[in-house]
């Protein structure tokens, strides 16, 4: 496939001209106070300083295959969604979802039962020592994420969708509750957990029983979860068995070692999921710390079952040493830093720069975190963040914002089956992408204030584009 793509690629200096219009490319461009602007590709501007940037189509040239980018589906983005009108929540979905049209997501999260961004705590099975699991039931997700990820689904009926729990039902933990962390009395009421001091979780420890009857449950469980899912027409073809296994928290969350996964994994979760014909990977991953992860990729018994590693938050740090020494490894950003609620330009900047480093060591899916929230962001648990949709309670009305068009600018131009491009020239903030069907796809970010304009270069040939101060750019070259 990639001869065929680099065959097609001969004659893309074609249309590198230096003509004033070159109907052959667009350009997309979003600044604090407009978003998702179609540029003219030869229109000039007055610059301050030009730029250079070539683009390595060669084989040399070509880094990760790109999977898809998405978000995850939580209850508190559904529960938003539901004060809007059936119109405005099926605009929404088609601009999410819908091929070839908005944002175009192909690759999505969802929880295991309770996570932070839920009405509140729940799991499949509260039944304390059903190790049969013959309580197992969904019926709290048929009033949100089933209709939530069918709504999608609608719009996108190829929609990849992997899960992973925030904590197994609370019976299966030492401390006998789904929170890890104690609220004390400087939080606010409502957002308390009701976890005694004494049963708190730490770090590098195991919370959930380390015992072979919870564990062979607990893989029961998640074959349960799949099966269900698939009875509602969902389809899951991923799970990981923890987030953020290492952090004890005031929400839903279980610490584990990675011992503890790996044997979990290796001896119960795996060959469950194999049977089910559904891939395991391994996170998510929330730490620097890549000795966690050698310990199953390197476990002779649950290596075999590991088909992917996820990162988030702090992990970024030990994403690129992981694409090194193991560069055939399936990567993937599973939650985009959340923010504070604000949905401010500030952070769609710091949006780029994760979205830019992900990318640059090795992932190849992108997950952004809450799809909506109602105005402020604010969790169960008090946390306040941010979201693709901000919805209006008291005027029943909602706004896209710029972490929305920031994922739209990658993934409506970037089609899934795309590969990473390498990279030189004096402009650091910069990505480009190669689409099976020979489209170059150049993104850039401005962000010192400056309109510059800029000299692309490949394959020899030359055209010049104008990058406008203080925005997010992207060049469709086919």
């Amino acid at each position: 496939m990639k001869k065929i793509i680099i065959g097609s690629l001969i004659g893309i200096g074609l249309f590198l001209s230096s003509c004033t219009e070159d109907k052959s490319i667009i350009h997309v461009c979003t600044t604090k106070t407009e978003s998702w602007v179609h540029e003219e590709s030869g229109e000039s501007l007055p610059t301050d300083e030009e730029v250079q940037i070539t683009i390595n189509t060669t084989k040399e040239g070509q880094a990760q295959v790109i999977e898809g980018f998405g978000a995850c589906f939580n209850e508190l983005g559904w529960t938003s969604l539901s004060l809007l009108s059936e119109a405005d929540r099926n605009s929404i979905m088609k601009e999410l979802f819908q091929p070839d049209y908005g944002a175009c997501f192909t690759v999505c999260r969802m929880p295991v039962g309770a996570n932070d961004f839920s009405r509140d705590w729940y799991s499949y099975n509260e039944v304390a020592g059903d190790f049969e699991m013959k309580q197992f039931s969904i019926e709290n997700d048929k009033e949100t994420l089933i209709p939530f990820i069918k709504k999608a689904r609608k719009f996108q009926p190829n929609l990849k969708l992997w899960a992973s729990p925030w904590c197994p039902p609370s019976w299966m933990k030492y401390n006998q509750h789904y929170a890890s962390a104690y609220t004390g009395e400087e939080y606010n009421e409502k957002y308390r957990n009701g976890l005694p001091k004494d049963k708190v979780g730490y770090e590098g420890t195991d919370m959930f029983i380390q015992d072979s009857r919870y564990m062979k449950s607990y893989a029961l469980y998640f074959k349960k979860f799949i099966r269900s899912y698939s009875e509602q027409g969902i389809p899951i073809f991923a799970v990981m068995p923890q987030n953020e296994f290492n952090s004890a928290q005031i929400f839903p969350s279980c610490c584990w070692t990675a011992k503890g996964l790996a044997k979990f994994v290796g001896q119960y979760l795996g060959p469950v999921m194999k049977e089910e014909g559904v891939d395991v990977m391994f996170g998510t991953m929330e730490r620097a710390n890549t000795s966690l992860i050698d310990t199953l990729l390197q476990d002779p018994k649950a290596a075999p079952y590991i088909k992917g590693v996820g990162f988030q938050w702090a992990g970024k740090e030990a994403i690129g040493d992981i694409h090194r020494r193991y560069p055939e490894q399936l990567l993937l950003q599973t939650e985009q830093e959340c923010g504070d609620g604000k949905n401010c330009w500030e952070g769609m900047l710091h949006s780029w720069d994760l979205l830019k480093h992900f990318l640059e060591n090795g992932v190849s899916i992108y997950d952004y975190w809450n799809i909506s929230l109602q105005e402020g962001g604010i969790s169960r648990w008090g946390w306040a963040q941010n979201s693709l949709v901000v919805v209006n309670t008291e005027t029943r009305t909602y706004r896209y914002t710029y972490e929305y068009y920031l994922m739209k600018h990658f993934s409506h131009f970037i089609k899934r089956g795309a590969v990473l491009l390498n990279l030189s020239g004096t402009i650091g903030d910069a990505l480009a992408f190669l689409n099976t069907d020979g489209s170059i796809i150049l993104l850039s970010m401005e962000k010192e204030g400056r309109n510059k304009s800029m000299i692309v270069n490949i394959n020899g040939k030359q055209k010049k584009v104008f990058l406008k101060a203080n925005s997010l750019n992207t060049w469709s070259f086919k």
